[in-house]
């Protein structure tokens, strides 16, 4: 008996043992058939989105980082950039009225191919324009080439959704803003040149039913911040013959002052105050980002080796706020 009480025992702990194993197999298939749910179900969220920039080294700023910030959150960007340095509406429109004119014309081109071949070559989702920093104060500089060129491209790219990128003010300490007695029409600092521009791109995008990308809104949001804006260095002798260090730049978004040298071999200032650095680059993409995926850029993975948390954090908000500014117009120019 005692021997059979013991057979039965072990009998109906093998049991319960099996049945303990069968349910962590039955829970561990019902978690691997979750997950790969899961998994199909994120990858059917995620967006590819093909972008062709019409633009020049501020497109390029405004970029470099988009696609990182689309991966970051299991997104795809698939990006063609048309950059000619210093390109305004003219230039690019001048290029595609070349090419139709004669399609061996070189000066119709870019490198070894044509607007036409590019807006051609893809099921573009987004198309953008811009015009030149230099001129976007000046609304009668898109006129008529802003026009002539998104015709073109809509007969071209009738699919996409054509936007224009709102360019961005110059830094406060640019030479530009420097000048005794500016031309006519000049902005005379950082503050007018924003208003100007961001007027003529207002009214370009509303007459030619184009989506604005509010680029140039974000750098003044973030430029005059009572906690995050850059200010000149005062403290900084800028008589020095030879310097050797650069003046305090901290949340600066342009290229601002860099050491050079002259023919003779010397080290001097010099200034960009009008392009993109790391910490501007990271605004634009993340201004881009909002616009073209229609997600937050903020609490996004995606931050340049380099860039401060807590300051791209800055940066993501002001871009989020610069988005939904525009899309609720309750951003004017000129004011916060």
């Amino acid at each position: 008996m005692i021997h059979a009480e013991d057979g039965k025992r072990e009998y109906v702990q093998r049991t319960r043992q099996t049945l303990l194993s069968l349910s962590l197999l039955l829970l561990v298939g019902l978690q691997t058939s979750l997950s790969a749910d899961e998994s199909k179900a994120a990858k059917s969220d995620a967006k590819t989105v093909k972008l062709l920039t019409v633009g020049n080294s501020f497109s390029a700023n405004a970029t470099r980082y988009l696609g990182d910030l689309a991966k970051a959150r299991g997104n795809v960007l698939i990006h063609k950039p048309i950059v000619v340095g210093g390109a305004s509406l003219e230039l690019h429109w001048g290029r595609a009225e070349r090419h139709e004119t004669d399609p061996q014309d070189p000066a119709g081109l870019y490198g070894k191919t044509s607007l036409k071949q590019e807006l051609t070559a893809q099921q573009w989702d987004f198309v953008t324009v811009q015009q030149a920093s230099i001129k976007s104060h000046d609304i009668a500089t898109y006129r008529p080439f802003a026009k002539q060129l998104t015709d073109y491209i809509r007969q071209h790219a009738p699919q996409a959704r054509l936007l224009i990128h709102q360019t961005w003010a110059y830094r406060s300490d640019d030479p530009r803003f420097s000048v005794a007695k500016p031309k006519a029409g000049e902005p005379a600092n950082q503050a007018e040149m924003y208003r100007s521009l961001t007027d003529a791109y207002a009214t370009v995008a509303k007459e030619l039913d184009l989506q604005r990308i509010p680029v140039g809104d974000a750098f003044y949001l973030a430029d005059t911040d009572e906690h995050w804006s850059y200010q000149p260095d005062k403290t900084y002798d800028f008589a020095q013959k030879e310097p050797t260090t650069l003046p305090n730049q901290t949340h600066s978004l342009h290229v601002g002052w860099r050491l050079t040298k002259d023919k003779d071999g010397h080290q001097k200032l010099a200034i960009d105050g009008h392009h993109a650095n790391l910490a501007g680059e990271y605004l634009g993409a993340c201004v881009w980002y909002e616009v073209l995926f229609d997600e937050s850029a903020v609490g996004n993975e995606f931050i340049p080796k380099g860039l401060d948390k807590d300051y791209a954090r800055f940066l993501q908000e002001t871009a989020h706020k610069a988005v939904v500014a525009v899309r609720t117009r309750e951003l004017s120019a000129g004011q916060k």
